[in-house]
């Protein structure tokens, strides 16, 4: 079953966008797709079809047809009668059709400038990476009626606005662009959490790779663009150094360099310098640069240059200024100049306290000082926060790490 529901999990946002782009309606598509479900988990006893994708579009799409019918409200879209019940070959045929290209489409659909840029990204991550609304609010640090009242209200001005679900113009991208960009940077973000990829997220990370070499592909001379592909490219090239033999985590310093992977660090490294050519800087291309000082122990084979990537941080937080920037900054700061002082950049950052990376960063730090009541009783915090599984290994060996004082 766990199976099924890693299929069903990765089909979602090629199938729910394609729905959306058919139907014209963003909560009947994520309604259809929610009743293939069910029906899938039931007529799949015991084997998936051979394209879960392109069965779960056809199954939505019949009952989306149905429900428009009940309603008596076609009007609203102009639909196909349902298509015949497929033979296996024609299903295999027709796998890849209309579903490939639209993703990136609902992209730019829902982020229309019509919406907050807040409530664009939201949206996206709502309806094509299927995020729940409790990630969402954790992910934009809002409680949940706020962010489920975000969303309700981007569908209704979508729908009222009638906004068509096409790739707009080329000449209109520039005003989307930084709301699409900042959509695949999250998702990817989401992916980055879990090392094992074991969660809802699993398939974002290489989702975001394919989506962000193509947006680079079709804007080529736009540097964030560039930016962003160069560090989805630098981060996975070192997943496969992530896990323990374990399976718990494993940060960046400790990584066996032997297992990253060299093509993705040389593909990151061309996207950078053609970013850098360009000659407009921006926080993606300073967090590909981050990652990139941290690849470079691939062909050094030395330790972690925490100087350059503090610095870096510094630049960063001037351009970004966020919770999660000021954090990862901390803890630079404190591999390159020591604990004391990554303790006390992180003493200024406020009302974050619930948030799991910076109990974990309070906590690494305050053990590196010597601090170990504290950084046990962070520890416990941070595990309380429902880590990812092999997030919780590594958290829970490194609490065991302290001796009692």
């Amino acid at each position: 079953m766990r199976r099924f529901g890693q299929a069903i999990s990765a089909a979602r946002p090629r199938v729910v966008a394609a729905l959306a782009a058919r139907l014209r309606d963003l909560d009947l598509a994520e309604d259809a797709f929610a009743e293939a479900c069910t029906s899938a988990l039931v007529a799949w006893p015991n084997q998936a079809p051979r394209d879960p994708a392109a069965w779960l579009w056809r199954a939505a799409l019949r009952r989306a047809i149905d429900a428009k019918r009940r309603a008596a409200v076609r009007e609203r879209a102009v639909l196909d009668t349902p298509e015949p019940e497929p033979t296996p070959e024609e299903a295999l045929m027709a796998a890849h059709q209309p579903i490939p290209d639209e993703r990136l489409k609902l992209i730019f659909v829902c982020c229309h400038p019509a919406l907050a840029p807040d409530s664009r990204v939201a949206l996206t991550l709502k309806v094509v990476c299927g995020l729940s609304t409790q990630r969402l609010a954790r992910a934009f640090f809002v409680g949940e009626p706020a962010m489920l009242q975000r969303i309700t209200r981007a569908k209704a001005k979508i729908a009222g606005a009638g906004v068509p679900f096409e790739v707009p113009a080329r000449d209109a991208w520039p005003e989307r662009l930084e709301a699409v960009l900042t959509t695949l940077e999250i998702a990817y973000a989401q992916a980055y959490e879990d090392a094992a990829l074991a969660g809802e997220t699993a398939g974002f990370a290489v989702e975001v790779l394919r989506l962000s070499g193509l947006l680079a592909e079709l804007v080529p001379d736009e540097p964030e663009v560039l930016g962003l592909a160069a560090l989805v490219r630098f981060a996975e090239a070192r997943r496969p150094a992530r896990l323990g033999d374990l399976g718990a985590m494993v940060p960046p310093d400790r990584q066996d360099i032997g297992l990253w992977r060299r093509d993705l660090i040389a593909e990151g490294a061309t996207l950078l310098d053609r970013a850098a050519a360009l000659g407009r800087s921006g926080p993606r291309q300073i967090l590909a640069t981050i990652h990139a000082t941290h690849c470079a122990r691939a062909e050094t084979g030395g330790a972690t240059d925490w100087p350059t990537i503090a610095a870096l941080y510094d630049i960063l937080a001037q351009l970004r200024p966020h919770a999660a920037i000021a954090i990862n900054r901390a803890v630079a700061i404190g591999e390159a100049e020591g604990a004391a002082a990554g303790l006390a950049e992180l003493a200024k950052i406020q009302g974050m306290e619930t948030w799991l990376p910076y109990q974990a960063a309070f906590a690494a730090l305050s053990a590196k000082a010597g601090r170990r009541a504290d950084a046990r009783a962070a520890y416990d915090a941070a595990l309380a926060l429902g880590p990812a599984p092999a997030e919780r290994l590594y958290l829970e060996a490194r609490r065991r790490s302290l001796t009692t004082t």
